[in-house]
């Protein structure tokens, strides 16, 4: 097998990627934008959306001159690194944000396209919605893919033959670190925004001034839907770019360990088959996440969400069958190898396949239990909703229930998963199931991306007085993105348990740690103080929130009692006033807990290697559960609400919107915004980042 030619395709894959999101982005720019109103509420949409990405995009610019000027110093002379770390961070940095970027532009252009598109029938506006959520996802595996793939292919040709091999994914897994310091300040920065505007305007529209969520009257109308664009659709692809760089580079990192296995050449498979891998199944996984976009159809009258299911879990079919031969042809059918971090030696090319099998079903699983939870037709948001008609503390106290009791199946799928990934093929599995989870991120997060864009079609909708068949259409798509956004913030948070298992076997590897045991006191500490990371984060990220959100509703207070007419509807609101309170909160906000989850693994890792390797268990199994509970409760509340709003009939009395029931699961959705949009989300990047940290500062403590 010539390794060196697959080295060169691979950075090919992700150009493919970006060649077919520029043609969906041509395709969706001649879909016609709608009626003068429309195409205004759309453009002050975009504009508010760009303007917080370049006040955040200039803070971010200055940290990563910062961080990259250390890499370098602390680099200079190590023997088993290079000041190169700091080239990787920064391509890193830039190509997660330029996935940001990217796919926030477009999906502020679909999503009054979508409206226009909803006028004439749901497919077509299926098709709009679907075709921007698509060029978000294939931008980050298209950049994620074409970055690590030239990395790769510069740092071996200039230095594979004067440096060992595992000092250059050293170098590139400065890659990961970049993706992953952009993703938690894009998640919490973008969380802080959006949920401050959605709770502003839930709160003073619907509680105080009774009116609709998207009445064009609520000043704080605009802030939102741009919110949706800045946290749902930026801050998620940012957050799965750095699940999908990461799991890769930790999977490379752990096949390093192969290069002098004798049967990698006796086979003719090539030493570097194990290394090269994981890119390839990223590779072809963007060719099959294009393949199922083509199955996403809906009929006028018909479920949408059975045509995403059909795009999703076809391409996750087609991805386990050629994974199956991808692996055959790469991997020798058994090899031996034994390492000091685990007793597992016995390996074959069945063994992984296994194991990427294992992580695309658990994904798959832990997706479908998260949609049992949240989706307003199951039993847990009904319960909540039934809870409402007695008021906000009965709704609260369920919603919580529902959260915490929803971990469990999720948790035990991960056991199973990471039990299963090893015992075919040791941390390698594990690694590699990450991979095989992630594989068809492309169409994964175009199903997620879709969710905000129709949620976006709707308020346009709204504000700009279409007949109410448009906002019947735009809602059904809505209620499915609610759902798919549900179920994509639970394969998020799967996919971060997995990747920052492949980390830590990463991190041990090369820090040369052979075991953690939690008897030694050092490590018991680190696992205390791991553990308690995602309750101080979480506690930052809702303050923020709680006081962003405080001055949101004082703004359209204000507004309301000083604008003349303005409630009549005969005065225009100042949208602008509220767009500004939520930029400013967000990137005033973002700073403290984004800068927690770096200084805390590099300060302990200087103390301790040990000790930080306690610190990463401990933040990986409190984090994944607290992820869990508040992404569950959040979108069970969220449903519950929507679920009173379609009209819920108890003991022969119908309760719908602006009865105190009504009202009730309003309130429970607004302490659940925050849980499921802002801190329960930032979760999934605090476990990688914390991960990757140590991975990067591994070589300066080792």
């Amino acid at each position: 097998m010539n390794t060196d030619l697959i080295t060169y395709l691979v950075p090919v894959a992700g150009l493919i990627a970006l060649g077919y999101a520029f043609l969906r982005t041509r395709w969706i720019n001649r879909q016609e934008p709608g009626t003068d109103t429309m195409q205004e509420i759309a453009a002050a949409i975009a504009e508010g959306a760009r303007a917080f990405l370049r006040r955040e995009y200039r803070v971010l610019a200055v940290f990563v001159l910062v961080v990259a000027a250390l890499l370098v110093f602390a680099n200079l002379g190590n023997p088993e690194s290079s000041p190169l770390v700091a080239v990787s961070f920064v391509a890193g940095a830039l190509c997660s944000a330029t996935a940001g970027f990217i796919g926030m532009s477009v999906a502020t252009r679909a999503n009054v396209r979508t409206t226009n598109a909803a006028r004439t029938g749901l497919g077509p506006a299926l098709n709009v919605a679907f075709s921007g959520g698509l060029v978000m996802g294939l931008c980050v595996v298209g950049l994620g893919v074409l970055g690590l793939g030239v990395l790769f292919v510069v740092y071996n040709s200039l230095y594979g033959d004067l440096w060992d091999f595992s000092r250059v994914i050293n170098v590139i897994s400065g890659f990961s670190l970049g993706a992953s310091s952009i993703a938690l300040f894009a998640r919490v920065g973008g969380g802080i925004y959006t949920k401050a505007a959605d709770v502003g305007a839930d709160l003073a529209g619907k509680v105080y001034e009774g009116i609709p969520e998207d009445d064009p009257r609520n000043p704080a109308t605009i802030a939102d839907n741009v919110g949706d664009n800045v946290g749902d659709v930026a801050g998620m692809g940012a957050d799965l770019f750095e699940s999908y760089v990461g799991s890769i580079i930790g999977t490379m990192v752990l096949g390093a360990a192969f290069l002098s296995v004798p049967a990698m050449e006796s086979e003719g498979v090539g030493p570097l088959s194990a290394v090269l891998l994981p890119l390839v199944l990223a590779g072809i996984g963007i060719l099959v996440s294009i393949g199922g976009s083509f199955f996403v159809k809906v009929k006028e009258g018909g479920n949408p969400q059975k045509g995403l299911n059909t795009g999703e879990f076809g391409a996750a079919g087609l991805m386990a069958v050629l994974s199956y031969f991808i692996i055959d042809w790469m991997l020798p059918a058994e090899w031996t190898h034994s390492s000091p971090i685990s007793p597992f030696s016995e390996y074959s090319s069945m063994g992984v396949f296994w194991a990427v099998l294992i992580g695309l079903a658990a994904g798959t699983l832990i997706g479908l239990v998260t949609e049992y939870y949240t989706s307003t037709h199951t039993k847990p948001t009904l319960d909540i909703a039934r809870q409402s008609v007695t008021g906000a503390a009965t709704n609260i106290i369920a919603g919580l229930g529902v959260g915490m009791f929803s971990t469990g199946i999720p948790a035990v799928i991960l056991a199973l998963g990471i039990i299963g990934a090893y015992a075919f093929a040791g941390l390698y599995g594990i690694a590699i199931a990450a991979v095989g989870m992630l594989s068809v991120t492309g169409i994964q997060l175009a199903v997620d991306a879709y969710g905000p864009i129709s949620d976006n079609a709707g308020g346009i909708a709204e504000m700009s007085h279409l007949p109410p068949e448009v906002r019947e259409r735009t809602d059904k798509l809505d209620a499915v993105g609610n759902t798919t956004a549900a179920i994509g913030k639970g394969f998020a948070i799967g996919s971060a348990a997995l990747t920052a298992l492949g980390l830590f076997a990463a991190f041990m590897q090369q820090a040369r740690i052979e075991r953690i045991d939690v008897s030694q006191p050092t490590i018991l500490a680190g696992l205390l103080i791991g553990a308690m990371l995602p309750y101080v984060f979480s506690a930052m990220a809702m303050a923020a929130v709680g006081r962003a959100a405080a001055d949101m509703i004082k703004e359209v207070g204000r507004q309301f009692s000083e604008i003349v007419g303005l409630r009549e509807g005969k005065a225009k609101a100042e949208y602008a006033r509220c767009v500004d309170i939520s930029t400013k909160a967000a990137i005033r906000e973002m700073v403290a807990p984004g800068l927690l989850a770096l200084v805390v693994p590099v300060t302990i890792g200087f103390i301790s290697k040990d000790m930080l390797g306690g610190l990463l268990a401990g933040v990986t199994v409190s984090g994944v559960l607290m992820a869990l509970f508040q992404a569950n409760a959040g979108g069970a509340w969220d449903n519950a609400k929507k679920r009173i709003e379609a009209g819920l009939t108890l003991d022969g009395q119908t309760y719908g919107k602006g009865s105190d029931a009504h009202k009730a699961a309003v309130v429970g959705d607004t302490v659940g915004d925050p849980l499921k949009d802002t801190s329960g989300p930032s979760l999934n990047i605090l476990l990688k980042l914390i991960a990757v940290v140590a991975l990067v500062i591994a070589p300066l403590i080792a």
